[in-house]
């Protein structure tokens, strides 16, 4: 799988073109609309992953291209939700709970205890665990909403819970996710490094591009889709 997806740009027609539109529109993301053309183009990568395709997509078709990413933009932002509302959850019951023993220690009168700040602090660990446990899944559901989303090509696939949490629990996936981690440690690394002279921005495209590849491999192996396509 790995050697594929290493190979999965390379082996375009007109991979060097790709490449370099794809490092612009990575340099321009802050304008919002090349975002949205870039995270399409993602979309296409990891349909033509999933159908086990041996080389990457041109852009062509941009204005789907801006439709597709724009729908992944929602999946994904959808799904953050989950991870940040108990974040914010989380941190407003903390506030509250030190504004709570803060006043109840410096009370005139009152005696000076622990047992507030220890229940405080067993209240921070848990809650902390639980929370870092929630974004952890979330994380690992999300690319393969967002794979499921693109196989489809509705939105409503990139909230079907049930496909997504069968898809994203194969060993195929879990391995994904592993080359995922180390492709983008290596590469990745080397990317951000030479951003500076913005050559980096090709090799964090070129990074991209492996990593949907494996995500939408991951997923559709694992839920043997290829054969549906």
């Amino acid at each position: 799988m790995l050697s594929d997806a290493l190979r999965f740009l390379k082996r375009s027609d007109d991979w060097v073109a790709t490449t370099i539109i794809g490092g612009v529109l990575a340099v321009l993301s802050v304008l919002v609309i090349p975002l949205f053309i870039l995270q399409g183009y993602f979309v296409r990568a990891m349909q033509a992953a999933a159908r086990g395709d041996e080389a990457a997509p041109s852009f062509t078709d941009w204005g789907g291209l801006f439709v597709d990413g724009l729908k992944l933009f929602v999946v994904t932002f959808v799904w953050s939700l989950v991870s940040f509302l108990p974040i914010v959850a989380f941190s407003a019951v903390l506030g509250v709970g030190s504004v709570f023993v803060t006043e109840a220690t410096s009370a005139p009168g009152a005696a000076p205890s622990s047992a507030g700040g220890l229940g405080l602090g067993i209240l921070g660990l848990v809650g902390g665990l639980l929370v870092f446990g929630i974004v952890l899944i979330v994380g690992l559901l999300i690319p393969a909403a967002g794979v499921n989303f693109a196989i489809n090509g509705s939105l409503r696939s990139g909230f079907d819970v049930q496909t997504i949490l069968k898809g994203a629990l194969t060993r195929e996936y879990a391995i994904a996710w592993l080359l995922v981690i180390a492709v983008s440690v290596v590469l990745g690394t080397l990317g951000s490094l030479l951003s500076i002279i913005l050559v980096g921005f090709l090799v964090l495209f070129y990074v991209q591009v492996t990593t949907y590849y494996l995500w939408a491999r991951g997923f559709a192996d694992g839920l043997g889709m290829q054969s549906n396509w």
